[in-house]
């Protein structure tokens, strides 16, 4: 019976030979992981009063969303989850290692053909991997922490082929937008995607993985690539168990099949409140804005601060510009390349490894009506922090044109 790349998934994780959408599956994850909502979930963990935990192996923990600590609240938070991690072994990435997904990649922890599930609705990033990667709710995890295991309806699939070159200028931002301009963010609702086509091997692997961690705000349950010499050589270099690559079988049953030309494309926007409220650079381009912001799990990685640095090189900013790189990795790197060092230089903003503003927690939050523009993922209202403050999305060059500029900009348009 031939399956789509969920399918297969969650079959292996279930212990079965196959599976089919619709099916519910009793699946233990290879992995599952948490972050600073660790301290709330463990309260959920001690409230059901288990007796331990089933797989303390396959728990991950990371510091990330409020680091450092900006108040004694989240200190405390900290110190809980520490303690917690210490009493059982557990996997714990501490304050300035970096965005949970951005360090689960670098350090192996998540694997191709593996199943991981997240108490983060990104999780769907690790479909880079080849990987079926889902975020869950707390009181889920506190379950799977206590039993390893978590009911699924395995999901009908929506398979997106990519097709064309992609040209310069253009990155995996602009095709998740893209995207998300076309289906809207109910598009694959309760859906699992699989991408497909020629396109994908032309995507720089640094910047893959924003496709599919974006597809949460497609309503995607998870997001597949299937990982390719490039991925398969990059996570050999960092497992540290053996691992089997899950591919969909030919004559797979797929819900809907759609095409999306990258050829086509060019420089996008979200435009506030909603990531699928997409327009063309050149239609908001000159709209102000006072802070800008190259970060996070979709836009605070080496390839975004390069080309950041390689806009405002030799410029002053005209609009303050943060950058958060998404893990101590990225930021060592950009310190040996003098990426850093150029970005000082024209008057960034250097932060501890983390999510930063992305949601509002601390750093950069800005003042009502001030309006941003982001490397970020998500632009709800109030997504920074600031109810009445406008956040816009854009690949990194664009984020920093629009810092040297004062208003949004193509990196075309400076002088």
């Amino acid at each position: 019976m031939p399956q789509t790349f969920a399918e297969k998934a969650l079959a292996r994780a279930a212990g079965l030979a196959t599976a089919r959408a619709g099916d519910v599956l009793d699946v233990a994850p290879d992995v599952v992981f948490s972050h600073d909502n660790s301290a709330a979930i463990l309260r959920i963990f001690n409230d059901i009063a288990a007796p331990g935990l089933a797989f303390p192996e396959r728990i991950a923990m990371t510091l990330d969303h409020a680091v450092p600590a900006p108040t004694t609240l989240h200190a405390q938070n900290h110190a809980e989850i520490r303690a917690f991690a210490a009493q059982y072994g557990l996997r714990l990435f501490e304050v300035g290692r970096g965005i949970c997904h951005q360090v689960l990649s670098e350090e192996g922890v998540v694997l191709p053909g593996e199943t991981v599930f997240g108490a983060d609705s990104h999780t769907t990033h690790f479909g880079w991997l080849g990987a079926f990667g889902m975020g869950v709710g707390r009181t889920e995890v506190a379950a799977l922490w206590a039993t390893g295991r978590l009911w699924i309806r395995v999901p009908e699939t929506l398979r997106v082929e990519l097709t064309g070159r992609i040209p310069h200028g253009v990155t995996a931002k602009d095709i998740a937008l893209a995207i998300l301009r076309q289906w809207t963010v109910e598009g694959a609702a309760y859906r699992a995607i699989e991408f497909d086509g020629e396109a994908i091997s032309d995507i720089p692997l640094d910047d893959r993985p924003v496709i599919p961690n974006m597809m949460a705000e497609f309503g995607a349950m998870s997001a597949f690539m299937p990982p390719d010499e490039a991925v398969l050589e990059y996570v050999s270099a960092r497992a540290a168990r053996e691992f089997t690559p899950l591919y969909p079988d030919a004559g797979a049953e797929y819900g809907e099949h759609v095409t999306l030309d990258v050829s086509t494309l060019e420089p996008l926007v979200a435009c506030p409140h909603q990531p699928d409220n997409v327009v063309p650079i050149s239609d908001v381009s000159g709209t102000p804005i006072q802070q800008a912001f190259v970060g996070t799990c979709t836009g605070g990685r080496y390839s975004d601060l390069a080309a950041a640095a390689e806009v405002v090189r030799g410029r002053k900013l005209k609009a303050r510009l943060i950058v958060i790189p998404a893990s101590a990795q990225v930021l060592a790197q950009a310190l040996d390349s003098g990426v850093l060092r150029t970005l000082i230089t024209a008057g960034a903003s250097i932060a501890t490894p983390g999510c930063g503003p992305c949601m509002g927690n601390h750093m950069g939050v800005p003042a009502p009506n001030e309006a941003t523009i982001s490397t970020g993922s998500r632009n709800f209202k109030g997504r920074m922090g600031t109810a009445d403050a406008p956040v816009y999305l854009a690949n990194a060059a664009v984020v920093a044109a629009s810092a040297v500029a004062g208003y949004i900009a193509h990196p075309g348009e400076l002088a």
